[in-house]
């Protein structure tokens, strides 16, 4: 099949999946409100465990995290039929952009007006298809210490997300489009943190634990 449209085609299907607002379905269907008027209003996990509960929170991250491995197996299906005609590069490829298509489905939503989350849950899951298990199980431990240690998601979030090019980077090596998919979906994740950033800089973020209206998720 062509290169191009097999491109086309991963990544619509990965953003479609990305922008299902699992946590907007989950409070609406069982909690009977809007996680958007909850807490930050974010509708990512941080939110939904604070706004939800345990369960309700569970079950965003699960959802989000599926959708997210769910992306990232349907590229390595379609790395597979482009890499006998197009070669492993192609591949690689089309692997990023159902990472790339996942994460900005999730972030710009079109069900929400191009709203979402902040495409830290969506992400870990297709990187355990995209660049494998190990890098993946390495997000994760970052991802964990930095939280333990400060008691920020959100420095955990942005340093897993700044991590990513670099594994793309050994992981692809001089596969530029591939890192450069990569690259701007970790870009996006940061990016969708900026008013987090901006709190840590003013040093008046909330921590895990805290208990304010306003909380980062």
């Amino acid at each position: 099949m062509n290169l191009a449209l097999l491109a086309i085609l991963i990544f619509v299907i990965a953003f479609l999946l990305g922008s299902i607002p699992f946590g907007v379905i989950i409070s609406r269907l069982f909690f009977k409100k809007d996680i958007r008027n909850e807490g930050s209003g974010n509708i990512g996990t941080t939110n939904a465990m604070r706004s939800l509960g345990k369960v309700g929170g569970a079950s965003v991250f699960l959802l989000d995290f599926g959708k997210g491995l769910l992306s990232g197996f349907l590229g390595t299906v379609f790395a597979a039929m482009a890499e006998p005609t197009h070669g492993i590069a192609a591949g690689q490829f089309l692997l990023s952009l159902s990472f790339l298509g996942c994460v900005v489905g999730h972030i710009y939503s079109p069900w929400l007006k191009f709203h979402g989350g902040k495409g830290i849950a969506v992400a870990i899951g297709a990187l355990f298809f995209v660049l494998g298990v190990w890098p993946s199980i390495l997000e994760l431990a970052l991802f964990a210490v930095l939280v333990l240690a400060t008691r920020y998601v959100s420095v955990g979030s942005i340093a897993a997300a700044a991590l990513c090019p670099f594994l793309s980077l050994y992981l692809f090596w001089g596969n530029i489009p591939a890192i450069a998919a990569m690259t701007i979906a970790a870009l996006l994740v940061i990016f969708a943190h900026r008013q987090n950033i901006a709190r840590l800089l003013a040093h008046n973020e909330n921590r895990i634990g805290a208990k304010k209206e306003k909380q980062a998720s």
